[in-house]
């Protein structure tokens, strides 16, 4: 008997092994640097604090550190250059310019691919612009009616509601090239484009803006793409091609994509974390509900990120697993 309760011991001691072996995510090798943080760029909107913080949240169940490090859109391609900024989750090729590919020139900074979210970035109105100027949405019909788009500080011209200067834009370039009678006035932020977007909705006022999409407006506001000049290669460039032979822009925004950025130093110190970042994904119908959550309902962005993390682990697991093979 006493033989027999060795063997049983034995045998459960084992069983005990296994499955202290199989609850360790990763080796510290494939790990990496564990005590010391990640640092995740945060930028101005709702939508890029949703992917990152998923992301962060998921990094953290790995057994890593993650540091939040609020930067603006642009500088923060220099600090991914030395670790300042360890990655940037939410690039839109749309509107980064040549400042990214100056940062990937350095050699200090690489893609972590394509992050998944379909995006759209352009120009928008509202049913009341629509009343107010009945031949959009073909953008010559804005040369006849800008003045009802005009507020003091452009009258007579009209008011075209752009993106925070923080965030970059083209469209007084894109103004000017289609000869339009408006004269592009910066939002202070995101916030102030909802703010301004639902204002004018409730007045029943028109409305011109710069806007994009995924966002969770769209579900309580009509706004309609203004149907400008089809974006082609070589229009932000060539002034010779185009509606307008002596100016470039004169086009629509080039429908982009959203790409993932890292410090060239990640793969070797976290080597499991830029395994996973490459493989994470982010997808319009995930972060939609989250930033209606956020932005409509009013609800915590980390409780809400949490929330999606517990709930969606058969989307996220694979990734993890892939990454600390």
């Amino acid at each position: 008997m006493k033989s027999q309760n060795a063997s049983i011991m034995k045998i459960v001691g084992f069983a005990a092994a296994a499955l202290a072996i199989a609850a360790v995510p990763a080796k510290a090798a494939e790990l990496g640097a564990v005590d010391t943080p990640i640092k995740l760029a945060i930028n101005e909107w709702t939508g890029q604090h949703i992917t990152t913080r998923v992301a962060g949240e998921i990094l953290t169940r790995m057994g890593y550190k993650v540091e939040y490090v609020t930067a603006g859109y642009f500088p923060q391609m220099t600090a991914l250059q030395d670790d300042t900024i360890t990655a940037t989750l939410e690039i839109w090729s749309s509107n980064i310019g040549e400042v990214m590919n100056e940062a990937l020139k350095s050699g200090n900074v690489v893609k972590l691919g394509d992050l998944g979210l379909a995006i759209s970035e352009t120009w928008y109105y509202n049913d009341a612009a629509q009343a107010a100027c009945p031949g959009l949405p073909d953008w010559k019909a804005l040369k006849g009616c800008a003045d009802k788009f005009a507020v003091a500080e452009t009258y007579p011209d009209g008011r075209f509601l752009d993106y925070p200067v923080e965030w970059g834009t083209t469209n007084a370039k894109r103004i000017k090239a289609l000869d339009l009678p408006f004269k592009s006035v910066p939002a202070g932020s995101e916030g102030a484009l909802v703010v301004e977007i639902k204002a004018a909705e409730e007045k029943k006022e028109p409305i011109l803006v710069m806007f994009f999409s995924p966002h969770w407006l769209f579900a309580d506001v009509n706004l309609h793409m203004v149907a400008l000049p089809p974006y082609f290669d070589g229009c932000y460039e060539d002034a010779s091609l185009g509606v307008n032979p002596n100016a470039t822009y004169d086009c629509d925004w080039q429908r982009g994509h959203v790409d993932k950025l890292a410090w060239i130093g990640m793969k070797e110190k976290w080597p499991a974390a830029y395994a996973f970042l490459s493989q994470y994904q982010m997808t319009k119908e995930a972060q939609v509900p989250m930033l209606a959550a956020v932005d409509s309902k009013g609800e915590n962005l980390q409780a809400v990120v949490s929330k999606w993390v517990d709930s969606n682990e058969s989307v996220w697991k694979p990734w993890v697993n892939a990454a600390v093979k």
